[in-house]
C-alpha cells in the first residue's frame, strides 16, 4: 500500500485526467455488458422462432422480473413485425455498435492513461534534469554519469509503467473482475469451478499473444536517444555551463527537446494503444458476421440447439482473462516502478552545497584585486590544498605550475565556486565570494580548459553560449581574435555549420580555439585557463596560444599551464606541490632560485 500511495502522489497534478479515465471506463464497462448482453436476443431470434409468433400484452415496470417481460414482449412484438431474418441482421448490427462504442471508450480511456503517463514522464525528467544542472560540480565527482543516466531514462520509464499499474488497479481490473465472475456464478456455479483451474493457461497463451501486440512500444525506446544525448553533453559541459551561467539556456534546450519526446510518445501510444480495441472491434465484427450466416443457415432448418446460455458463458468467460492478468502484471508494475522512484527521489533530495545568502551582494566587476587567504580544501578525508595565500592585481597574469596531482586545477575551481573552500577565504576586491550571488561572480569569469567542453549543435551557437543576444557580427569578431574566423569560413555551412557530439567534427585546435572564441564573447574580465594549450601539436599550439594571448590583453588571468614556454611572461608564478605553494615569482626570479621551477624547465629543455 505504501508503494502505491508513492505512485499515486506523482499524478497529483492529473487529476482531471485521472476522472475522465475512471468516466470513460464506466461507459466501456457499461457498453461491455451491454455488448455481452446483446447475444441473448440475437439467440432468442435463432433458437425460439415459434415464440414470436406468441404475443401476450405487458406493461413497462420497474419490477425487475416484469420489466423483463415488458423487454421480452417488445422483443417478439419487433421479430413479429419485421420478420425473423430482418430482426437477426438489426440485432446483428445493434452487436456491432455496441461493441464499437465499448472499444471507443476503452480507447479513451487507454489515451488518457498515455497522456498521463507520458506527462509524468515528462514532468519528472525535467525535475531531475533541472536538480541536476543546479547541483555542484562536487556532486558528479562521486556519482556514475552512466548510473545518472540510467536513473533519467529506465527508473523513469518503470515509473511511468507504475503510474499506469497503479490506476488500473484501483479504477478498472477489480470491477471487470467482479462483474464477470459474479455472472459467471449466476450462469454456472460448476462450470465457473472448472473454468478456473484452467484459467492459468489461458493467461499463459494470451500473455505470449500480448507480447506482439508490444514491438511498437519498443520505438519509443530509440527516440528517447536525443533527450539522453542532451543530457549526456549536460553532464560532461556543466562547468562550461555554470562559468558562462548558461543553466537558463541550456534548460530551455533541453525542455524543447523533452517537449518533442512527450508529444512523439502521445502519437506512439495512440497507435500502439489503438491495436488492442482495433482488433477486438474487428473480431467482434467477424463474429458477427459469422452469427449472421449460421444463423440464417438454422433458421431455415426445422430443428435448432438451445446453446443460449453456454455461448452466453464463453463470452463472459473471454472477457475475463484480459482484467484477471492484467491485474496481477498491474501489481508487479508498481513494486518495480517504487524502486526506481526512490533512485530519482535520492537525486532529488539531494542537498546544493553550493548556495547563495539570503542577502548576497551583485558584483558588477574587479577593480582592486582576487585574494586567496588562508585556502585549504579537501576532497573527503583527502587535503589536496592546504593553507594558500595569494593575491592577484587587476590585470596581472598569475600562473599555477608543478606536478600534477598537486592541487592547481581545484585551486582554479575554487574561484567560480565550483566547489567551496574548507578553510580560509577568497575575496574579490575585499569582498568575500561566499557573501555574493553565483551568478555575478561567474559572469565576470571565462574558463577554457584543456578538454574544449562544445556542444551538437552549430558553430554560431557554440561561440554564444550564455551570450544568446550577440548578433552574428559579434561572434564573428571574437572568432577573429580567437584566430578561428578563418577555419570557421571554410566550413560548408561557415558559422551555421553543425560540429557534431561535442565538435566531433573538428580538430582539437579547432575546437579550442572556437572554445576561445566563445570566452572572447563574453568578454569576461577575470580568464581561467587550465592547460588550454596542452594537448596540441605544435601548429596548432602556436595559433592557441596566439589566441590566448589575444584573449587575455587587458584582463586578469589565472593560467594553469605544463608547458612552461606558454608563461614565461607571466607576472608570478606559484610552483604547486601537494597542495602549497613552495615557490613563487616571475620566471626570471625562479630560474634564480635554482629550485622546483628551474628542474622544470630544465625538464622541458627550455631556459
Amino acid at each position: 500500500m505504501k508503494q502505491l500511495k508513492s505512485i499515486l502522489a506523482i499524478v497529483k497534478g492529473y487529476r482531471s485526467r485521472q476522472w475522465s479515465y475512471v468516466f470513460f471506463n464506466a461507459l466501456a464497462s457499461l457498453f461491455s455488458l451491454f455488448s455481452i448482453a446483446a447475444i441473448v436476443p440475437f439467440l432468442a431470434v435463432v433458437f425460439d422462432q415459434n415464440a414470436a409468433q406468441v404475443l401476450e400484452p405487458r406493461v413497462f415496470s420497474t419490477d425487475p422480473e416484469l420489466l423483463k417481460e415488458f423487454i421480452d414482449y417488445k422483443l417478439k412484438l419487433f421479430i413479429k413485425e419485421e420478420g425473423s431474418l430482418t430482426s437477426l441482421y438489426y440485432f446483428s448490427g445493434a452487436i456491432i455498435i455496441l461493441f464499437l462504442l465499448k472499444n471507443l471508450f476503452n480507447y479513451l480511456s487507454f489515451y488518457t492513461i498515455a497522456y498521463t503517463r507520458s506527462g509524468v514522464v515528462r514532468d519528472l525528467r525535467k525535475k531531475v534534469y533541472r536538480k541536476l544542472v543546479d547541483l555542484p560540480v562536487s556532486f558528479f565527482s562521486n556519482e556514475r554519469k552512466g548510473d545518472i543516466i540510467s536513473r533519467l531514462t529506465n527508473d523513469v520509464k518503470e515509473v511511468e509503467w507504475g503510474v499506469v499499474g497503479a490506476i488500473e488497479m484501483l479504477f478498472k481490473h477489480p470491477f471487470y473482475i467482479i462483474v464477470y465472475i459474479t455472472s459467471l456464478l449466476l450462469i454456472s456455479w460448476k462450470l465457473t469451478l472448472f473454468s478456473v483451474l484452467i484459467l492459468p493457461v489461458s493467461g499463459y497463451i494470451i500473455s505470449r499473444i500480448a507480447k506482439r501486440l508490444k514491438s511498437t512500444a519498443q520505438k519509443g525506446q530509440k527516440k528517447l536517444g536525443e533527450v539522453i544525448n542532451v543530457i549526456e553533453e549536460t553532464l560532461g559541459g556543466l562547468k562550461v555551463i555554470k562559468a558562462f551561467n548558461a543553466e537558463n539556456q541550456i534548460k530551455g534546450f533541453f525542455d524543447g527537446k523533452n517537449e518533442q519526446h512527450f508529444k512523439l510518445m502521445l502519437k506512439l501510444h495512440r497507435k500502439e494503444l489503438a491495436a488492442s480495441p482495433v482488433s477486438e472491434f474487428l473480431g467482434s465484427v467477424v463474429i458477427s458476421a459469422i452469427l449472421m450466416f449460421g444463423g440464417a443457415m438454422v433458421l431455415n432448418q426445422t430443428d435448432a440447439i438451445d446453446g443460449k446460455f453456454f455461448i452466453l458463458y464463453i463470452t463472459v468467460f473471454s472477457q475475463l482473462i484480459t482484467p484477471a492478468k492484467s491485474l496481477t502484471e498491474s501489481y508487479f508494475r508498481v513494486q518495480k516502478a517504487s524502486a526506481s522512484f526512490e533512485r530519482l527521489e535520492e537525486i532529488l533530495n539531494t542537498e546544493n552545497t553550493i548556495t547563495e545568502q539570503d542577502d548576497a551582494k551583485k558584483l558588477f566587476g574587479l577593480t582592486a584585486s582576487i585574494r586567496y587567504n588562508n585556502v585549504s580544501f579537501s576532497y573527503a578525508e583527502k587535503e589536496v590544498i592546504s593553507n594558500m595565500s595569494f593575491e592577484m592585481k587587476k590585470g596581472q597574469t598569475v600562473a599555477l605550475v608543478g606536478a600534477s596531482g598537486g592541487g592547481k586545477s581545484t585551486l582554479a575551481d575554487l574561484l567560480p565556486r565550483f566547489y567551496d573552500v574548507g578553510k580560509g577565504s577568497i575575496t574579490i576586491d575585499d569582498i568575500d565570494i561566499k557573501t555574493v550571488s553565483i551568478e555575478s561572480l561567474r559572469e565576470l569569469m571565462g574558463i577554457v580548459t584543456q578538454e574544449p567542453i562544445l556542444f551538437n549543435d552549430s558553430v554560431l551557437e557554440n561561440i554564444r553560449l550564455g551570450n544568446q543576444q550577440a548578433s552574428l557580427e559579434d561572434a564573428i569578431n571574437a572568432a577573429k581574435i580567437a584566430n578561428a574566423h578563418v577555419f570557421i569560413e571554410q566550413l560548408e555551412h561557415g558559422y551555421d555549420t553543425n560540429i557534431g557530439d561535442r565538435g566531433g567534427k573538428l580538430s582539437g585546435g579547432q575546437r579550442q580555439r572556437l572554445a576561445i572564441a566563445r570566452a572572447v564573447l563574453k568578454n569576461p574580465e577575470i580568464l581561467i585557463l587550465d592547460e588550454a594549450t596542452s594537448a596540441l601539436d605544435t601548429e596548432s599550439e602556436q595559433l592557441v596560444q596566439q589566441a590566448i594571448e589575444n584573449l587575455m590583453q587587458g584582463r586578469t588571468s589565472l593560467v594553469i599551464a605544463h608547458r612552461l614556454s606558454t608563461i614565461k611572461h607571466a607576472d608570478m608564478i606559484l610552483v604547486i606541490n601537494k597542495g602549497e605553494i613552495v615557490e613563487q615569482g616571475t620566471h626570471s626570479d625562479l630560474i634564480q632560485l635554482n629550485g622546483h621551477y628551474k628542474k622544470l624547465v630544465d625538464l622541458q629543455g627550455f631556459a
